[in-house]
C-alpha cells in the first residue's frame, strides 16, 4: 500500500502540498505547473518537466538559481503540450525561455509542440535534449540515450548561469557544451510497484538488473547480486568504456550517486565509497559529488551513477552556487 488516495489524484495532491509548504512556490491548479513566484524577470527563465514519479525531479528543483518553473504530468506520462505552453508563457518576460527536455519519445512530442506554438506567438524559446543514459537495448544493443539523473546537472548549471545574467544565446551555448559530457548508468534490485498493477519486470530476491530506466524499463542484463562493490565495478567499467577517460588529459570529474526511490542513504553512501575507491585507482579527481534520491523511479530499489568531465572550471562554480530549490 502507498500513502495516497488514488494514482490519478496523487500528482495534483502532491503539487498542492508543495504549494502549501513553500511560500515562494505557486501551483497553478490542474495544470501541473509549479513556478517560483520570486523569479527575477530580468533573467532568462529555465524550465523543465516530465511525468510524475521521479520526485524530487522536477518540482524540487524550482527555485532561485535553478528552474523558474516545472511542469508535471501523470505518473510516468509527460505533461500535455498546452500546459507546457502555459508554463513558458507564465515565466516569459521578453528575454527568451530555455527548456530542458529528457530524451523520451513522448516527452519530445509534447515539449516540441509547445515550443513550436510558443515560437509562433513570438517567444524566443531554445532547448536542450538531455540524453545521458548509456544503457543499451537488450535485444539489439542500440544505445538508448535516455534523459535520466544527469539532467539535474543541467538544471543547476544553466539555472545558476541564468541567475548571473547569461543571455539566451549564452545559455544555449553552455547547454550544448555541457550536456554531451554527462554519462549515466543505472541498476535495480527491485522494480517499481504500483497498487493493482503488474511490475514491468521481475527480479528474484538475489538478482540485479543492469541498465534499467526511470520509467521501470528492464535493463540489458540480469545477474546474481554479489554486493555493492561488484555493482560499482560494473557501472564504473561501463562508464569508462563510454567516456574513454584513460585517453584524455582532463581527469577532473563531477559525480552523482542517485537513489531510484527506496534506496536508503546508508546504501547510497556505502556505494559511493566503493565508487570513489575505484575512481581513485583510475586516476580521476572528483571535484564535485552529490549523493541522494535526486531523480527517482517511484519506489524502485536501485541506484544510478553519473559522471561528467569538468571541461570548464566555471561549471563547478555554478554547481556550488546557492539556490532556493528545496531539493538541491
Amino acid at each position: 500500500m502507498k500513502f495516497y488516495n488514488s494514482t490519478n489524484e496523487i500528482p495534483e495532491e502532491m503539487l498542492k502540498g508543495i504549494d502549501l509548504t513553500y511560500p515562494q512556490l505557486t501551483y497553478l491548479l490542474e495544470t501541473g505547473i509549479l513556478y517560483d513566484n520570486t523569479y527575477n524577470e530580468k533573467t532568462v527563465p529555465i524550465i523543465s518537466g516530465g511525468g510524475s514519479g521521479h520526485e524530487p525531479a522536477h518540482v524540487g528543483y524550482v527555485g532561485s538559481g535553478m528552474l523558474a518553473a516545472a511542469v508535471t504530468g501523470p505518473l510516468f506520462i509527460p505533461p500535455k503540450s498546452k500546459n507546457i505552453l502555459k508554463a513558458i508563457c507564465q515565466v516569459n518576460s521578453g528575454k527568451g525561455v530555455f527548456v530542458i527536455i529528457k530524451n523520451f519519445e513522448a516527452d519530445l512530442k509534447e515539449f516540441n509542440e509547445a515550443i513550436k506554438e510558443a515560437r509562433n506567438e513570438g517567444i524566443d524559446v531554445r532547448y536542450i535534449v538531455s540524453h545521458d543514459d548509456i544503457s543499451v537495448n537488450a535485444y539489439n544493443f542500440h544505445k538508448r540515450h535516455r534523459g535520466v539523473a544527469g539532467t539535474i546537472l543541467l538544471h543547476k548549471i544553466l539555472g545558476a548561469f541564468a541567475k548571473e545574467g547569461g543571455s539566451i544565446d549564452e545559455i544555449e551555448q553552455l547547454a550544448l557544451s555541457f550536456s554531451p559530457e554527462i554519462y549515466t548508468l543505472g541498476v535495480a534490485l527491485a522494480p517499481v510497484h504500483f497498487p493493482h498493477q503488474k511490475t514491468s519486470f521481475v527480479l528474484a530476491e538475489d538478482e540485479v538488473s543492469f541498465g534499467i530506466g526511470i520509467h521501470g524499463e528492464p535493463g540489458y542484463r540480469v545477474e546474481k547480486f554479489e554486493g555493492s562493490e561488484r555493482i560499482a565495478v560494473e557501472l564504473v567499467n561501463k562508464l569508462k568504456a563510454e567516456i574513454n577517460w584513460q585517453k584524455k588529459a582532463n581527469k577532473n570529474y563531477i559525480l552523482l550517486v542517485n537513489g531510484l526511490g527506496s534506496t536508503t542513504l546508508m546504501e547510497l553512501y556505502s556505494f559511493q565509497y566503493d565508487v570513489m575507491r575505484l575512481l581513485e585507482l583510475e586516476g580521476l579527481s572528483i571535484k564535485f559529488c552529490k549523493v541522494g534520491n535526486l531523480m527517482t523511479s517511484c519506489d524502485m530499489s536501485g541506484i544510478s551513477l553519473t559522471l561528467c568531465s569538468v571541461k570548464d572550471p566555471k561549471w563547478l562554480d555554478y554547481l556550488n552556487a546557492p539556490t532556493g530549490a528545496f531539493a538541491w
